[in-house]
């Protein structure tokens, strides 16, 4: 599983003129916000990552001063400064000592919507497995030249070439630093045509909302489309008896059994492009028969057991609240347990949320009363394989055109 995230945000910007005379690129407001916050932010909400490394170069101090040193979710951020400018394969070769082995590279100036984790899944311990965008109309881009996964050949951008586009995220392997030559040096240009040449690329397609803010028309674009792109609908799991079998107050992950399809059910939910969040009442923490640490635990255990198949849960809220609890200080009635709807509308205040399109699947009736009070559609699951009863349900989302 993949740990680091790496940030190329050193670029000059010379496209968009005046605006980036001061300004590093990612950090230009988008939506109201600097565009490198919103990248960071989907990053975390992956809970996957434990650092996100910032290669800067270009009015660095700007970056530094605002994310050096500070925690999003899982992960903690750090800076790497370039003192004068080495291209996109000079940074990592100027911050090789602070690579992993394996880690996900993206650029700092395009956001592309997918399954991460799907990425990381697909690689398969090759050099660098690259996402691309399929079905990109006109010629501002390079093409990709494929046969099946594996990257052929590069078409440079004005030469009419049709193919899905290097979306500009990576999972690279540390020793392609160790092909960079002299400085400096470009990824695009000098590396990556040398290293599918020799059979050691490969890339997946993939087809949702993408965009490159390089230009001031596509800059000016983001800046109206990217807020409600990022408004997606969701689906509330609940837990025992749903994405695992319900055997009384689980709390041990090596007594956890997940119900089939659970996992892949999860990442049918990410690959869709929506939210997943588990909505779970955790009464046995009240009943003194475990503690929250424990629910904690077992989350961050089945956690990574769905990114080992590329699936993630943007977030697990519990309620350990029971009012005939044993332990005083959870002995009382709450908002947030089942069927009450406090857990789902606490997730709702804190996600871009489309409620409208969002979902929730429990095996109880007071799950799905939940749902009602919350205003989702609720589905009751009565068993058999998750994935199949999940995949009939989610919600179609039309492909953005770049």
């Amino acid at each position: 599983m993949l740990r680091q995230a790496v940030i190329l945000v050193g670029g000059l910007g010379t496209r968009l003129g005046e605006r980036t005379r001061a300004t590093p690129k990612p950090m230009l407001d988008v939506g109201d916000r600097p565009f490198l916050d919103t990248l960071i932010d989907e990053l975390a909400r992956y809970d996957a990552f434990e650092e996100i490394l910032l290669l800067a170069g270009h009015r660095a101090e700007s970056i530094q001063a605002r994310y050096d040193g500070t925690v999003r979710g899982r992960a903690r951020l750090t800076v790497a400064l370039e003192s004068t400018p080495l291209g996109t394969a000079g940074a990592l070769v100027h911050a090789a000592e602070r690579l992993q082995q394996r880690f996900l590279l993206l650029n700092g100036d395009s956001f592309f919507d997918f399954n991460i984790l799907d990425l990381a899944v697909r690689a398969n311990g090759r050099l660098v497995h690259m996402a691309l965008r399929a079905d990109v109309t006109g010629d501002r881009f390079g093409r990709v030249e494929l046969d099946g996964d594996r990257v052929r050949s590069f078409s440079a951008p004005g030469q009419g070439a049709t193919g899905p586009v290097n979306a500009g995220v990576y999972v690279l392997d540390r020793s392609v630093v160790g092909r960079v030559g002299a400085l400096p040096a470009s990824l695009e240009q000098d590396i990556f045509p040398a290293l599918a040449k020799a059979g050691a690329m490969s890339g997946t397609s993939y087809r949702g909302y993408f965009i490159d803010i390089g230009i001031p028309e596509d800059l000016a674009r983001a800046d109206v489309e990217l807020n409600e792109r990022l408004r997606r609908p969701a689906v509330f799991f609940d837990r025992d008896g749903v994405l695992n079998h319900d055997s009384g107050y689980t709390f041990e992950a090596d007594k956890l059994q997940w119900i089939d399809g659970a996992r892949e059910a999860v990442k049918a939910v990410n690959d869709a492009g929506c939210f997943a969040f588990v909505v779970t009442n955790q009464s046995g923490v009240a009943r003194g028969l475990y503690e929250e640490s424990h629910v904690q635990a077992l989350h961050r255990w089945m956690a990574d057991e769905m990114a080992a198949i590329g699936a993630h849960i943007d977030a697990f809220e519990y309620c350990p609240d029971h009012p005939d609890g044993t332990i005083e200080r959870y002995r009382r009635a709450s908002d947030r347990r089942k069927p009450g709807p406090g857990m789902i509308t606490d997730l709702l205040g804190r996600f871009r949320v489309n409620a409208d399109e969002s979902m929730l699947i429990g095996d109880k009736a007071s799950d799905l009363q939940a749902a009602a009070a919350a205003g989702l559609k609720g589905h009751l699951f009565s068993g058999g394989n998750l994935e199949s009863f999940v995949k009939q349900l989610l919600p179609r989302r039309p492909a953005s055109k770049p």
